[in-house]
């Protein structure tokens, strides 16, 4: 990480961006022991967009924690992970669905609903879209091969697939990311998808298939979740830019 930022110039005034964190076993040397992480591509995309990177990895919390971590940064981003608990919207957990990431769940949660609160800026990622989701109150398909055979919204093991999404007209999204109908390719790995779309939410992009692959909440300044993951997308860091700008 640091050979990529050391290289930079310095990024006087550029505001600082939340990026959500994994907390998972990992061996490092001689180590085995649980690591607070998330890919480096989102630190690198966050930075190319403008903004310095600050991560949030899960911890032991209440409202006070929360205000005070939110109003140390002028952005969110909320990363990509493991599934969110099915028990967050109601349902049984299905055979295809991870095991719950309780301290996970809750702290982004928290986090994103305060964001939200104080029209604090936020670009959910994947898992992201579906935590904002379910955080006001939406539901999530838990395996979109149960419902789309032939989706191919999964990628290989530790891969990508590549996927055309179409972005409608009249939305955030749009002003982003091209003209109304557009086809963006983009990078999918997801085996969940939005069910009931959260009041308030807007959808602003489906896959070809109908899936939804991107919404917005139009009360705010800024609160974007895709399906997709731009922060793999080299050649294109409109949606970090765009978040560094609102959170200026």
């Amino acid at each position: 990480m640091a050979s990529e930022y050391s290289s930079g110039s310095v990024r006087r005034g550029a505001p600082l961006i939340g990026v959500t964190t994994y907390l998972e076993q990992a061996v490092r040397g001689e180590w085995d022991e649980r690591f607070g992480m998330v890919p480096e591509t989102y630190l690198i995309a966050v930075e190319e967009g403008g903004g310095i990177p600050v991560m949030l990895p899960p911890q032991p919390f209440d409202d006070e924690v929360v205000e005070r971590v939110l109003g140390a940064v002028d952005g969110l981003v909320v990363s990509g992970g493991a599934d969110v608990d099915p028990a967050r919207y109601g349902a049984e957990r299905g055979p295809h669905t991870d095991a719950p990431r309780h301290d996970r769940d809750g702290w982004e949660i928290a986090l994103v609903l305060a964001a939200i609160e104080r029209d604090l800026p936020v670009l959910a990622i994947c898992r992201g879209v579906q935590l904002l989701n379910v955080a006001l109150g939406g539901t999530l398909v838990q395996h979109v091969p149960d419902v789309l055979p032939d989706g191919t919204h999964g990628g290989t093991s530790g891969g990508f697939t590549r996927s055309d999404v179409r972005i409608s007209g009249g939305t955030l999204v749009r002003e982003v990311l091209g003209a109304v109908g557009d086809r963006l390719s983009v990078h999918c790995h997801h085996h969940q998808v939005l069910d009931r779309v959260a009041d308030g939410l807007v959808v602003a992009a489906h896959a070809a298939d109908g899936l939804v692959e991107a919404v917005e909440l139009p009360s705010r300044r800024f609160v974007v979740g895709v399906q997709w993951h731009p922060e793999q997308d080299e050649a294109d860091r409109r949606l970090f830019a765009a978040l560094a700008r609102a959170a200026s």
